[in-house]
């Protein structure tokens, strides 16, 4: 259904029944929640919740977490509404079960002034979640001149990045380090050394040879995860946040900052705990994406680094194109796929059913981890007071993706037709429910 024919104007709503998982609180019990004028006014054990409410939700048998956040989508607006749009692209994030999402500046033209940072956060764009704009971090993401990082903090950017290309010059990234370290603000980098993977479509292996590709090799992207942290230990307060992380080497950098107190933190995505290069196939343009799908070794580093702790979020790159985008030769395709409404799915049927990582850990990565890393303060807990926001799915449910009724304006995914276990049932943004599942 749609998230907009699902919204509610309710003031309060009491969700009973449900097993709260909400890590930041160390919660992990069935609980019921009161909602109240887009805040949680209450968590309690079942039936002890003194407040009345206007709306009540039965979740038994259901999980009842903080809202999900995704730290990386690219909502393709402005310039790019045929691709995706900001109502089209929360739409498919609500259906997905994420209350929050943090949109790339990649567009155009590129979000590189606060005057575009508002209009992102404008309400007229049809938001049914929350959006958080991620502005440029040069200008015109030339990579030559930093943007007014102030003044985009100001306007509501949470981050600044300049995401598909990549800060390769030593001074510019010291610099941003240094600009955001002043005003606590984090700097997000595509690790990608774009000198080493010209023509590039894929990963550099056998199946890249099998397939005559040049393929894109680990190295491009470790070296200049090395660096950046090498920089963050250098320029002690700075933030720095590693985006769709996919090499085993590029985890060893992580880790190396990590122990040394370093404010550095990284993401995963779905597609590389999930997929293999050698799921290409014969050129199927759905499984083109950068970083690309990478080797069975670089899989299982991820695997390890999401039970561990060491990996900070799970993020979707969620990356819609058009279909004449896609369906053309390899090497001309567009990078990227689809993914708001896979990814719960994905984790709860790869990360827990099939690698056994426990669903307190699955939902940190999509609350609390994700909130800690661009400090959005009241988001990824259920504490009393944080905003009303939930997401409420049903671990052991079988469902089928079918693109084709996705809410998404595009329908690029290697998904379409996989079965899944774990799906959402409700997603509640500040008290309202904008999205109900079968």
């Amino acid at each position: 259904m749609s998230a907009k024919n699902q919204k509610r104007e309710t003031a309060s709503l009491l969700i009973k029944g449900g097993h709260v998982i909400d890590p930041a609180e160390k919660i992990n019990a069935l609980m019921d929640i009161l909602l109240r004028d887009g805040r949680v006014a209450e968590i309690a054990l079942p039936k002890k919740v003194r407040g009345g409410a206007d709306e009540t939700f039965d979740a038994r048998g259901l999980i009842v977490a903080p809202g999900f956040i995704d730290l990386h989508v690219h909502l393709r607006e402005p310039g790019q509404g045929y691709k995706e749009t900001i109502a089209s692209g929360t739409a498919a994030a609500a259906a997905g079960g994420f209350t929050s999402v943090c949109t790339m500046p990649n567009t155009a033209p590129v979000v590189d002034t606060d005057e575009w940072v508002r209009w992102l956060r404008d309400p007229e764009r049809g938001a049914v979640v929350n959006v958080f704009p991620i502005a440029a971090a040069t200008r015109n993401s030339r990579g030559a001149t930093l943007t007014d990082f102030a003044a985009l903090q100001r306007a509501g950017a949470v981050a600044v990045t300049d995401d598909g290309k990549p800060i390769l010059d030593d001074d510019i990234m010291r610099a941003a380090l240094r600009l955001g370290a002043e005003l606590n603000l984090p700097v997000v980098q595509h690790a990608e050394d774009t000198r080493l993977t010209e023509s590039c479509s894929m990963n550099e292996g056998p199946t890249s040879f099998r397939l005559g590709l040049r393929g894109m090799s680990a190295a491009a992207e470790a070296n200049v995860v090395d660096r950046d942290v090498t920089l963050a230990q250098q320029i002690r307060e700075s933030r720095l946040h590693v985006a769709h992380l996919s090499t085993s080497d590029a985890l060893k950098a992580v880790r190396r900052g990590k122990r040394a107190k370093a404010r550095v933190t990284c993401e995963v995505t779905p597609h590389h705990f999930t997929l293999l290069d050698e799921n290409v196939g014969e050129y199927d343009t759905c499984y083109k994406m950068n970083p690309p799908l990478r080797s069975a070794s670089d899989r299982e580093a991820i695997l390890v680094a999401l039970a561990d702790g060491t990996v900070d979020a799970i993020a979707t790159d969620h990356a819609p194109h058009a279909t004449h985008e896609k369906q053309v030769e390899f090497e001309r395709a567009a990078f990227g796929i689809t993914g708001l409404e896979t990814a719960v799915a994905l984790a709860i049927t790869s990360l827990h059913r099939d690698h056994k990582v426990p669903l307190t850990r699955i939902v940190e990565l999509f609350t609390a981890g994700p909130a800690r890393v661009f400090d959005l303060r009241g988001r990824g807990s259920l504490a009393r007071g944080s905003f009303a926001d939930v997401t409420i799915f049903d671990p052991k449910k079988r469902w089928t993706f079918d693109a084709a009724k996705s809410q998404s304006l595009s329908h690029n995914t290697p998904f379409d037709g996989r079965q899944f276990v774990g799906k959402v049932m409700a997603t509640i943004v500040g008290g309202k429910v904008v999205y109900r599942g079968d």
